[in-house]
This record gives structure tokens, sequence and C-alpha cells, in this order.
């Protein structure tokens, strides 16, 4: 996804709150990891299971997204589309808030489906199929899903309700309405909107004597819509399976419309079985890139897309960063709402304008500097830093100012790869530069420092 896009959709500064409706088990987590992780992938499930932990012991908290990435290692990109997979496979329901000082994510996790009810629907059950293999798939199957036949000769001698406890005649406390309060349930599919499923077109072609109305239940509807689309086939080939499925008593039962639409999707189609493709993000064309990017758009979007931890680990070449460079990174980030770009630009300017030592004031005064200046992108921090170059220099100063007497000549300091302009460009001052700045000017900052004029 685009950045631009993908800034409209979410900030590592947005702030997020988890709601768990109920109370997980081991038995979901196996479910989590069998079930669904082929389906979606190791990172929504690591998102899953990150949000299930933190839910447990952060009620009514926020926090930033930008946490998540530090926790789980990715960008802010791979949290969104792994957010988006978890919502369509019924794991995750997001609701969204706008405040003044930005936006709030609320994340309700959802339980996953009993193995029975996942096996059953046949979306769910043919994508897993699909990705595992027919071998795997009956394993699972056999392993999550009883024998029906375990009772074999016994007799049910359990007690009902009725057969323990009797209505009394004691006077009570009185009941109680609590209209403000929802029971704890859990989905029994995925969520599947099969009202756009021309159900119209459908019963065009079915006469009211050969199927009647009653036997398009709701339970029907949705399973007809979910095989419709799992073998895309159009509303006037689903009448042919609906006439298919009908049994003796003219109702539809799911068993034999998923039988009836296997075996008409084998006479007309494929014997093949159809596969569910993941749907990747398009990009509008105005979007898209039609030439291989620079080395400057790459870096760009490397400062854009990465954690500032990570930046600084790179910058060490691999070195785990210290705590308090992390932490003031992500003040940076969380207190300032500065974008990572920006922020992972103002850290690699740091750092090798001041051999390697991220002054926490000095950093501070160049990201209050950009904040008043709106820098959003890393490009326009990349800018304003070139261009304010010899400002920021005497602030640097400023703060290590030396005696005369022991002031000796200053080694020329590194500075990012990105702070020279490429080739046949100018700096703001007009000197010409080649990937190295110009020599003479150099020589004679070095003699005016060392008190020689000319002559």
């Amino acid at each position: 996804m685009q950045l631009s896009l993908l800034y409209k959709e979410l900030q590592p500064a947005d702030m997020y709150m988890i709601r768990l409706p109920y109370s997980f088990s081991d038995y979901d987590r196996q479910l989590l990891t069998l079930f669904y992780q082929p389906l979606v992938g190791a990172e929504s499930i690591s998102l899953y299971l990150t949000l299930w932990a933190d839910g447990e012991t952060r009620n009514s908290q926020t926090w930033p997204h930008y946490q998540l990435m530090n926790v789980l290692g990715v960008s802010i990109g791979k949290i969104f589309q792994a957010r988006i997979a978890l919502e369509a496979i019924g794991l995750l329901r997001t609701w969204q808030k706008t405040e003044n000082d930005g936006r709030i994510f609320y994340y309700e996790l959802a339980a996953p489906l009993d193995a029975d009810s996942f096996l059953k629907d046949p979306l769910l059950s043919m994508f897993l199929l699909n990705k595992i293999g027919e071998n795997a798939y009956k394993q699972l199957r056999s392993r999550f899903i009883q024998n029906p036949n375990w009772n074999d000769g016994f007799k049910d001698v359990s007690r009902t309700f009725i057969d323990v406890f009797k209505p009394s005649t004691k006077t009570g406390s009185g009941i109680s309405h609590e209209e403000d309060f929802q029971s704890k349930k859990r989905e029994s599919s995925v969520p599947f909107y099969f009202e756009q499923f021309d159900f119209a077109l459908l019963q065009e072609g079915l006469s009211e004597q050969l199927v009647p109305k009653s036997a398009m239940t709701l339970e029907a509807k949705e399973v007809i819509a979910k095989l419709a689309f799992l073998y895309n086939l159009h509303p006037v080939e689903m009448q042919k399976v609906v006439i298919l499925a009908l049994d003796d008593e003219l109702l539809l039962s799911e068993a034999r419309l998923k039988k009836a639409c296997a075996d008409y999707y084998k006479l007309t189609v494929s014997k093949i079985a159809p596969e569910l493709e993941k749907i990747e993000p398009q990009v509008k064309p105005m979007l898209q890139q039609k030439q291989p990017l620079s080395k400057e758009e790459e870096l760009i979007h490397y400062l854009e897309t990465t954690a500032p931890a990570a930046v600084l680990k790179d910058i060490a070449n691999g070195k785990e960063p210290i705590l308090a460079d992390v932490q003031l990174a992500n003040h940076f980030v969380t207190h300032f709402k500065m974008p990572i770009g920006v922020v992972n630009v103002l850290l690699q300017y740091v750092l090798l304008r001041t051999d390697m030592k991220l002054t926490k004031s000095y950093a501070e005064k160049i990201a209050s500097h950009w904040m008043r200046k709106d820098v959003k992108t890393a490009k326009q921090a990349m800018d304003l830093a070139r261009n304010e170059h010899e400002q920021y220099i005497k602030w640097k100063n400023e703060g290590s100012k030396q005696p005369t007497y022991t002031k000796k000549p200053v080694r020329e300091e590194k500075v990012p790869d990105w702070f020279y302009k490429k080739d046949g460009e100018t700096k703001q001052s007009g000197a010409e530069t080649n990937g190295v700045q110009n020599i003479d000017e150099e020589r004679r900052k070095l003699l005016a420092e060392l008190g020689v004029t000319k002559g």
C-alpha cells in the first residue's frame, strides 16, 4: 500500500484500546494456530495474540500503535495488513473515533469458531483445504471432530433441569432489568454479507411450486451466497444448484446444498477444487511506480516504514541501541506526535553530526523547529536539514562551547548520505557539490579557524 494511502488509514501515533468480550482458553489458542494461521498468516495471528495478552490487563487504557510496532518488530503497514486480515476472517472488529489530538481505534477480539463450525463453513473449510492439503486436513479433522459413534451401546441417563429443580414459593428480590448490558456471545460463522448476492434474480427462475419460498430460509440463503462466492457461480447457475439440493420435503439443508454445488461445479466447470486468494490493496494508477525506485526514494521508503528503534540499530551497525536513545525516539513519536519518517531523519542527522551521541537538548531543539515548520514527511525533513544546516551547526556549537585557548582544529564530521545533493545539483549557498563538499571552501574555513589569513 502506498504511504499516502496508508497515512489515511493508520499512523504510529494513533491510539488504540482493547476489549475482550469473554475469556479465551487454550482451546481457542489451538484453533488460532492450526485453523486460522494457515489462512491469514503468522503476522496476523501474532497481532491477535498480542492484543489478547494486552487486553487481559489493560482495561480502558489507550496505547499508541507505535508500541505495537516495537513489540511485533514490524512496520505500521504490516500491522494494518494484519489487522484487516483478522477483520475479514471474523477474529476482530474495529471502531474508530476522531478527537482533537488524533484518532483512537477500539479493537474488539472475537473468539475463533469451534472446530465443528469452522469445518462446516463452506468458505473456511475449502480455504483451509487448499492451504494445508488433503492429508493434513483429514488429520486435523480427525483430531478435533469426535467420532459420531462413540456412545454406541450406552443409554443417556442424564437428568434434565426440571428433574432437579422446581419453582420456589419464597419471595425473591425481584426481577432486574439491566438494559444497558449485552450478553457475551460467540460468533457462529465468519462475517459474510450475503445480501450482496442477487436473490431476486435467483428466485426469478424458480417457480413457487418447485421451490417454495419457505425453503429459502435465512440459513439457506447464507449458504447459497457463500457457495456462489466460493465457486464463482452466477445466480442463474445457482438456480440449478438449488433444484439439485431440494430434498423430498422441498427443504434446503446445508449438506445437500454443498454437495449439489460441488457436483455441479465438477460437471460444468472443473474437477479441480476452487481456491481463494487474498485481495491485495489496489493502488490508484496515478500513484503506481512506472520505474524502479531511485536510491533516495528507497531511502525515503525505509525511513517512512521502519520503527525508529530499528533505525537506531542499523546506524549502530546492528548493535542494540541503549534504552535512553530508544525512549527519546519514542518520546518524539508518542508525545510530540511526529511521524516516524521525520523522527528517523532527525535521528540520523543528530547522531552523525554529533559523533554518534544522541544529545537530547540538541535533538529537541531541531524537533521543535520541524514541528513549527509543520514537517510531515521524511523528504521534507531531509530538505529542511540541508537548507538549515548552518543554523543547526550554530545550535550545536552553542551547546558545547570550549575556551578559546583550548580550541583545536575540528575534524570533519560525518553526515548522512542523503545530506549531499546528487550530481549536477547545488546547495542553497550556490556552491557546487559532487558527493563531497567544496574543498577550497573547507580549506578557507579551516585556515580562518586557525587564525591564518591570506599572505
